[in-house]
């Protein structure tokens, strides 16, 4: 096996991973409320979980507020990074917010049928800009080793 078939079949098997411990905590972590429910939980209206969980900040903590926030934004980096670099650098900036936005949308619609957790279109949002910022990170290292491998 050549060396770029091998990086090849080692992006795909940690992508893989990634999906596979992605899927366990959206849909099976009982750590982050997935258990079946008996009613649906949703919210349609932008900002409003986002709002409320900063509002109540004072209440929840800051913990709650950084994992509903931070952790949205944080597990879709890896998305939008494996994207550009399975693709080898090929996939654009609109595709992976796409591919993003669309992953986010099933997770979220599957929370809905499946009664676990809470379809939320912030939770979309917050994915997708992790999706954006896997993107830009991905160039942003990228462009730093082929300026560090450039010879003056």
């Amino acid at each position: 096996m050549n060396k770029e078939r091998f990086r090849s079949v080692v992006k795909w098997g940690l992508f893989i991973l990634y999906i596979a411990v992605m899927t366990y905590f959206m849909f099976f972590a009982e750590r982050f409320d997935r258990v079946p429910s008996d009613e649906y939980r949703y919210n349609l209206v932008p900002f409003r979980e986002i709002n409320r969980f900063i509002s109540n900040r004072d209440i929840l903590g800051m913990g709650p507020v950084i994992l509903n926030i931070l952790g949205n934004i944080e597990v879709f980096i890896p998305f939008g990074m494996a994207l550009v670099s399975i693709s080898r650098g090929r996939m654009g900036f609109w595709t992976v917010t796409v591919y993003s936005a669309a992953l986010s949308i099933a997770i979220e619609l599957l929370q809905l049928v499946m009664r676990v957790g809470s379809c939320d279109v912030d939770d979309i949002m917050l994915n997708t800009l992790g999706g954006i910022i896997g993107y830009l990170i991905y160039f942003i290292v990228k462009g730093r080793g082929r300026r560090k491998n450039e010879t003056f």
